[in-house]
């Protein structure tokens, strides 16, 4: 009997999308009235004439999602080709060596660091998809180090992931589902905090442990038998860290630098600096402009400038179809008028429970609600205007009604197949989707008890 083989990302994400074409075929058609910021007003839903999606629906989901996520697969096609020139140098090799060496057999260091760092941004000012950028980087370093690519994911993924799960000061999960539950972004602050100190320590621990097991027994790693394309160059295979490498890598860094300051909102946290508002197109050419400028640096030719950036963004044309497919499926529940039916099927289970149930009953929710539609941003504005009302009878704070939505939402994000980032990620580390499942499930396990215990706990204070 042959082995069963998990399919590949892509053929996860059709199989998604013939489901979600299927069930608008059962789920009825609905929506709620809009106010004038088009967000849904509780008690307006009723049913309106069913939209079937239909096969061509399905094939052209995925060309329309693709050209809603246009400047997200832009933005990782600059990024490829940036580091194509970037490793063309040979500086990130001889970086990484030379870290590796000065590091002497404390690599693990690295872990705790960059995932306090990333988880920082995540719950600051909701870095995720600004980190697709740093996969291809911390990747190849990790293997450098002795362990497999699913550590170098997950200090990114998990890292960034826990801090948009605790999210304290985001304003674009905290921020705009406070705005529609009538609170400021302060209120629940203290219990945010609290949960991203808990958050990030329990995924700290859970990557080191992994990273020291597979490190002292490779067989172990759940990478075993994939494609080892990460295998660190030995001995003279290294080239050395001379001075044209170093402004390689002196302006690498400030290109990173730049990128992570543009896209912080200080004037909606309330940090007097001025703010760039950079987006995925100002980003894009950022990445553009430091290829070349890392080609001049080291004194490439034009030609070989060019090739190295055309052949480094072609290593991400694979990742950035996968951000498109998946945003296929919000367009085929969009299509099918569905969405607005399952948020009202929701609040109907909310009604007339005590706050302890209600807190618990609202995560709950949030979780498939979270599946369904992964960006943050759209489902506070789809959700929250109908949630919080509600909240009020069972004797809930607008602002626990926000840390729940947050927190089932970043929950699902760090595993949901429908996730770009979540598959963009892997992808690019060359790993199965059933072998991230397999790696986190016992960490989002010890995240849900987590956070549902201090949800019920904060209902009742």
């Amino acid at each position: 009997m042959k082995q069963f083989r998990m399919p590949t990302a892509y053929t996860i994400l059709f199989i998604l999308l013939i489901l979600v074409a299927a069930a608008t075929w059962l789920v009825p058609a609905g929506t709620y009235d809009r106010a004038e910021d088009d967000t849904p007003i509780a008690g307006t839903y009723h049913q309106v004439e069913q939209q079937p999606q239909g096969p061509g629906d399905v094939i052209l989901a995925s060309f329309q999602g693709f050209y809603d996520a246009v400047d997200v697969a832009l933005f990782i096609l600059m990024v490829g080709g940036f580091l194509g020139v970037v490793m063309k140098t040979g500086a990130i090799d001889a970086g990484v060596s030379n870290v590796v060496r000065l590091l002497g057999g404390r690599e693990i260091l690295l872990i705790p660091v960059l995932m306090i760092l990333f988880s920082l941004g995540g719950t600051s000012f909701g870095m995720w998809e600004e980190t697709m950028a740093f996969y291809p980087l911390l990747v190849p370093v990790f293997a450098a180090a002795g362990y497999d690519a699913l550590v170098g994911v997950a200090v990114v993924l998990l890292g960034s992931g826990a801090g948009v799960l605790a999210s304290t000061v985001n304003p674009f999960a905290t921020g705009i589902a406070s705005g529609f539950a009538g609170v400021s972004l302060g209120d629940g602050l203290i219990l945010r905090l609290v949960m991203l100190v808990v958050f990030d320590a329990a995924a700290i621990w859970y990557v080191m442990a992994y990273a020291k097991r597979i490190r002292s027994h490779p067989e172990k790693s759940l990478t075993a038998g994939l494609d080892r394309r990460f295998e660190a160059k030995k001995g003279g295979d290294v080239p050395t860290l001379d001075g044209r490498r170093k402004l390689v890598l002196a302006v690498f860094t400030a290109v990173f630098l730049v990128m992570i300051y543009a896209v912080i909102p200080f004037d909606e946290i309330g940090i007097p600096v001025p703010t760039l508002g950079w987006w995925f197109p100002e980003l894009s050419g950022l990445f553009l402009v430091g290829g070349l400028a890392v080609g001049l640096a080291y004194g490439l030719g034009e030609e070989a400038i060019v090739d190295s950036f055309v052949a480094g963004a072609a290593d991400l044309v694979g990742v950035g179809l996968i951000i498109g497919i998946s945003r296929g499926i919000t367009v085929l529940m969009d299509g099918g008028m569905m969405t607005d039916t399952v948020l009202y099927w929701g609040e109907r289970v909310l009604e007339g429970t005590g706050s302890v149930a209600f807190i618990l009953l609202v995560y709950l929710i949030y979780l498939p609600l979270s599946v369904l539609i992964p960006s943050s941003s759209g489902l506070a504005t789809l959700s929250v205007p109908i949630v919080a009302p509600l909240g009020q009878f069972a004797g809930i704070d607008g602002s626990l009604i926000v840390t729940a939505f947050q927190s089932a939402s970043g929950l699902v994000n760090i595993i949901t197949p429908t996730a770009a980032v979540v598959m963009g990620g892997l992808a690019f580390g060359n790993i199965p989707y059933d072998r991230w499942v397999r790696y986190v499930w016992k960490l989002i396990l010890i995240f849900f008890l987590l956070s549902a215990a201090f949800l019920a706990v904060s209902a009742v204070l």
